[in-house]
């Protein structure tokens, strides 16, 4: 892809234990593609890797291994001095407003502040002038522009953040759990402002989350990650309306469910000591201690991401039995 974003075999890893002599492989050997203009659903469970890979896109983690690759240029061998030339096309909201927003400085200030390092040159005038227009089209009134933090609600925090992302007129946008901290009545209304803005502004959105639900609404394509490895991605109807991967299957069934019979079942499941995702990845699955549908190779053989066609790709031995997605409810 000569446009967008190529992601190549990448590997993150954390050096762990006693002064730091073991390593936490983090991000396992991920590769995916993502089109100018396109919003791109990155889900899994907390600590499955998908904010260390969304920094290291950005070039706020270092590689282990593999490439990224932004408009065809390969940006992660880039020096600092070098990624910063960049910076401004690479941005990111972050998913708690209140850590990356500095109390001391009002709202007006904290968006500006990318400007005044990533165009230095710009004048004053003109500064105010693009500030004044993001917070427009966010949603913020010029009445808070004044305000500090602690004097916004959290719906508005996230507008902020938001518009401190686009003030440098990006091409790419990471959004890390962009709603995770926020109510529910206050969720939709972001995950619309960032759909609207993706529309006008042509931008591409990897949009990370552990809410299925949320990505559903807003994804053209998903990538369902577990223990750092890509274990189901396709066009998000196709994949959330006929899953192929036992642990897709699980995250569906996992979004609330008005049945208190189903919903208690589905927590017993999850609250079990088996439902804890793996600290070492095995010779085999690594979801095989979780999958209902484990057979003797699942748990000697790691599963390749095999390709099904029309964009689907899949790491499951068994996936090929169930063409037409698994059943609706797995069994206990």
């Amino acid at each position: 892809m000569n446009g967008g974003l190529t992601v190549r075999d990448v590997v993150v890893t954390y050096p762990r234990g006693e002064a730091g002599r073991t390593l936490l492989t983090a991000v396992d050997s991920v590769s995916f593609s993502l089109a100018p203009g396109e919003i791109l659903g990155l889900v899994g469970e907390s600590g499955c890797g998908k904010s260390s890979l969304g920094r290291a896109i950005l070039g706020l983690v270092p590689l282990a291994g593999g490439a990224i690759q932004w408009q065809g240029r390969r940006i992660d061998t880039l020096s600092r001095h070098a990624f910063r030339a960049i910076r401004g096309e690479l941005q990111l909201v972050f998913q708690d407003p209140n850590a990356c927003l500095d109390p001391r400085m009002t709202i007006a200030d904290s968006v500006g502040e990318p400007l005044r390092s990533l165009e230095p040159g710009l004048p004053p005038a003109a500064r105010t002038a693009r500030v004044s227009g993001i917070l427009d089209e966010v949603g913020l009134p010029a009445s808070l522009t004044v305000r500090y933090p602690h004097q916004l609600s959290g719906g508005q925090l996230q507008r902020a953040v938001i518009a401190r992302a686009l003030v440098v007129n990006p091409r790419l946008v990471v959004c890390d759990e962009p709603v995770s901290a926020l109510d529910v009545s206050v969720q939709g209304q972001i995950v619309n402002l960032i759909g609207r803005i993706r529309r006008d502004r042509g931008l591409a959105c990897l949009f990370i989350s552990h809410n299925l639900a949320v990505v559903a609404n807003l994804a053209e394509r998903v990538l369902v990650m577990y223990c750092g490895r890509i274990v189901e991605s396709g066009a998000r109807q196709s994949l959330l309306g006929a899953p192929l991967h036992p642990y897709t299957r699980l995250l569906i069934d996992s979004v609330p469910d008005a049945d208190p019979v189903r919903a208690r079942r589905l927590l017993a499941r999850h609250a079990s000591p088996a439902a804890q995702p793996p600290v070492t990845a095995a010779a085999g699955c690594p979801f095989v201690s979780r999958c209902t549908l484990a057979v003797d190779r699942c748990r000697t053989l790691m599963p390749p991401l095999r390709d099904f066609g029309q964009g689907r790709h899949v790491a499951c031995h068994r996936a090929d039995e169930w063409r037409d997605g698994l059943p609706t409810s797995l069994p206990d």
